[in-house]
């Protein structure tokens, strides 16, 4: 089972620069970013969608069709099953299912046919169509698509699974596709296109979260002066009391070099995640039976050793090289230190426990595959965020501050990830299999899963009760 990361989108962050974030590094890194003898300010974002090719069918792959097929013995899940693992049906009953929410869902190049993908999607599951679905491409036409292309074949994917599993989690929320029109040409010019693009959406309050799957190893940044103007987005979207969250990244404690092929041999963590003002969104393995319901605990995501020789696919965490410990993460200061820790919550990611995504931009008629990663946590994750948004009546904006005022509460709905860790290894060359020793997952805050995943009938009230606790002045 081979994943397939793409090449990927110049991308800007959108976060809120808090007085305390500042540039730090570590010994490693200081010489190489500092003196400008380090990478080069080409910075590339890979979006973080994982696609198991192998397993494409012409219907809906069920748990039992994937374990069958999978020389790995690896499942697949689909919307009623996530549904049942994250106890969606008491939120539902009472009529929470994302009315009258708008998600934000920023890809690069989008896909050709993800209008008629989504309704395919619907249809096979038993979904409602949501109240609206749009493509918004504010800063430009989109290029004609082509299938010979790994870039748009890669980002047709992301877009396929970002929209069809907000959708899956969040029935009755609107869904907003912003697309923009570059890739990784020359230079960063990419990331100015989705600063502009998430702007516009933010002044004219089209939406109250913003799902971003893809990211950029922090150290792919010349100098912190280069990313500073990249997030001048997140600056109005926490004003504007918009969430944004971001994928933590797919290959455990590290993550690629500036050419998106090499991956660094040491720790790194990747940006937009690691911004202190992004909910870092990590990855998790759901072991289900066919109704939904845990055959395992929830473990953390690592798929690496399923390889010979190792593939890293794992949660991605670690400790920013960017950016100084956040206030809200003071009381799990023992794990971060001084830097901000990522993850901050965890989601379904594993390529061991996938989910069915319809594609049909791939022209043949075997139109459903399956998909994995932070790419399918962050939206999953987008979802809950709508749903507590109609809870509470508006949006809560940056929400981490309630998500770590709620860790160790009894009510919190926030569910430790007690097993697995992001170590992973690759072939290197010469090298030979270089491993990269990652973190634990415990029952406490950690950097593999942060503060763990949720019961989202508990975590949805909860969320919102622990925001208007913090801003007794409302909105």
């Amino acid at each position: 089972m081979a994943g397939t990361h793409r090449r990927a989108c110049a991308s800007a962050a959108l976060t809120l620069v808090l007085a305390t974030a500042a540039l730090v590094v570590t010994a490693r890194q200081s010489a190489s970013i500092e003196s400008g003898h380090g990478p080069t300010p080409v910075v590339e974002l890979a979006p973080q969608a994982i696609s198991i090719p192998s397993l494409a069918e012409s219907t809906p792959p069920t748990t039992a069709s994937c374990l069958a097929k999978s020389d790995n013995k690896d499942a697949c899940y689909d919307p009623a099953q996530l549904r049942v693992a994250y106890d969606l049906a008491p939120l539902y009953r009472s009529g929470i299912e994302g009315q009258h929410q708008t998600i934000v869902i920023v890809d690069c190049y989008g896909s050709p046919t993800i209008a008629t993908d989504l309704m395919s999607f619907d249809k096979a599951f038993g979904l409602p169509a949501p109240p609206s679905f749009k493509i918004l491409r504010p800063v430009g036409a989109i290029p004609p698509f082509s299938r010979s292309g790994t870039d748009r074949l890669g980002w047709a994917l992301e877009t396929s699974l970002d929209v069809e599993w907000a959708h899956a989690l969040a029935p009755k929320a609107s869904i907003l596709l912003v697309e923009t029109p570059t890739d990784e040409v020359e230079g960063t010019s990419g990331f100015p296109d989705i600063v502009r693009a998430e702007k516009v959406v933010i002044a004219r309050k089209l939406g109250t979260v913003i799902s971003q799957s893809f990211g950029a190893t922090e150290e792919t940044f010349s100098s912190f002066t280069q990313l500073s103007p990249l997030r001048s987005a997140f600056l109005a979207a926490a004003k504007a009391k918009v969430t944004v969250l971001g994928g933590s990244g797919d290959l455990g404690a590290t993550d690629f070099e500036a050419n998106a092929k090499a991956i660094y041999p040491y720790r790194v963590t990747s940006w937009p995640a690691s911004d202190p003002l992004v909910t870092a969104v990590g990855g998790t393995k759901l072991d289900l039976n066919g109704q939904g319901h845990p055959l395992q605990s929830t473990a953390a995501w690592n798929d690496t050793y399923e390889h010979s020789p190792p593939t890293p696919k794992a949660s991605g965490g670690g400790r920013s090289v960017l950016f100084t410990r956040p206030s809200y993460q003071s009381s799990v200061a023992p794990v971060t230190g001084a830097h901000r820790g990522v993850p901050d919550v965890a989601m379904s990611a594993a390529c061991s426990g996938l989910v069915d995504v319809y594609v049909s931009f791939q022209g043949s008629s075997a139109v459903w595959s399956t998909a994995c990663g932070t790419s399918e946590a962050t939206p999953l994750f987008a979802a809950i965020v709508a749903l507590s948004d109609q809870e509470a009546g508006h949006g809560l904006g940056p929400i981490n501050p309630a998500l770590y005022a709620l860790h160790g509460g009894t009510s919190s709905g926030l569910v430790a990830v007690r097993s697995g860790n992001n170590t992973v290894g690759f072939e290197n060359g010469s090298s030979g299999i270089v491993t990269v020793a990652g973190f634990k997952a415990s029952a406490s805050y950690n950097l593999v899963t942060g503060l763990g995943t949720i019961n989202a009938a508990r975590f949805v009230p909860a969320l919102v009760r622990e925001w208007k606790l913090l801003n007794p002045r409302g909105v």
